[in-house]
């Protein structure tokens, strides 16, 4: 007879997790609702205007100069190296807008500069970017919620899909409650972590499965604790390793990608919390058992009682 062994009780505190998730994601639902995401250029159209430069200059003091000059809802951010800038305008296209801001940047520095580009891009565009990206979401979170009943279980694929969603909801809402710019980059960060906390959800699910069907002893709550601590040394590794290449993209990627990093740096940290607590959190809520993951008899596998 197998002996539960807990080394850290995690779902004695799933009431307080509960309590935490259920918060953050009416938090984000209800930031969403009012402030809404601030969409980038992907999304909502402008100016693209790209300038080169013969010495680095300070992206804060560009941003100023053009601000003072009357652009509006200015981005500038490096664009491949130092000396390549790329200005981001939130207005509409004219002919002269690229020599416009090229002025701007020159009256009041000695920045040697050379206009490579202007061009704009449409906001029709924008909005067939947005809704298909939100219907690749949507069609993403229901392939999973497929494949996660055909592996394992229906209680199963409910508990994935649930803490998929809370993940995104949670990263959308840190987007929308600092008003960080919400471009291409960003939904494909949203994209990536979907399938970061699916891989580590069905890792832990796995093994919750296999000591269901394996421990003769202990509830639901005993159970699950086993899987999450046998499950423990592999989320932290794999959270951490990753967490330093973020961290490394963070710090030196550049602001072409900050946001990327960010939307990264949350999705990682979220994910590991639900797949250790909401995904089972759910799975508990949703009165999981052994006759649930109860391996199937084989056809004409009839047990033989006779002497």
């Amino acid at each position: 007879m197998s002996r539960i062994n807990r080394s850290i009780d995690f779902m004695a505190k799933r009431k307080i997790a509960g309590f935490i998730s259920v918060a953050l994601v009416l938090l984000s639902l209800a930031s969403l609702a009012v402030n809404q995401l601030k969409l980038g250029l992907d999304f909502t159209g402008g100016t693209l205007v790209e300038v080169s430069f013969q010495q680095p200059p300070v992206l804060n003091d560009l941003r100023s100069e053009l601000e003072n000059a009357g652009f509006e809802d200015v981005t500038v951010q490096n664009f491949g190296s130092d000396l390549d800038i790329l200005v981001r305008l939130a207005q509409g296209f004219s002919p002269t807008v690229g020599n416009d801001v090229l002025a701007a940047i020159q009256s009041n520095s000695s920045y040697d500069v050379e206009l490579k580009r202007a061009e704009f891009v449409g906001a029709q565009v924008g909005e067939e970017l947005r809704d298909q990206g939100g219907l690749g979401m949507l069609l993403a979170l229901g392939l999973v919620m497929v494949y996660v009943a055909f592996r394992f279980q229906l209680k199963f694929s409910v508990a994935s899909v649930t803490a998929l969603a809370h993940d995104v909801i949670i990263m959308l809402g840190l987007f929308s409650i600092l008003q960080l710019d919400f471009d291409l980059t960003v939904l494909a960060a949203v994209l990536a972590v979907i399938g970061y906390s699916l891989n580590d959800t069905i890792v832990v699910s796995d093994r919750i499965r296999e000591n269901f069907r394996r421990l003769r002893t202990g509830t639901p709550e005993d159970i699950v604790n086993v899987s999450l601590n046998q499950t423990l040394g592999r989320t932290l590794i794999t959270s951490l390793t990753t967490l330093l290449v973020l961290l490394a993209l963070f710090f030196f990627g550049g602001e072409l990608i900050h946001n990327f990093a960010i939307a990264l740096l949350a999705g990682v940290l979220v994910g590991t919390y639900s797949s250790i607590y909401v995904a089972a959190n759910v799975l508990l809520a949703l009165k999981v058992d052994r006759e649930d993951l109860m391996a199937p008899e084989k056809e004409g596998e009839v047990e033989d009682d006779r002497p």
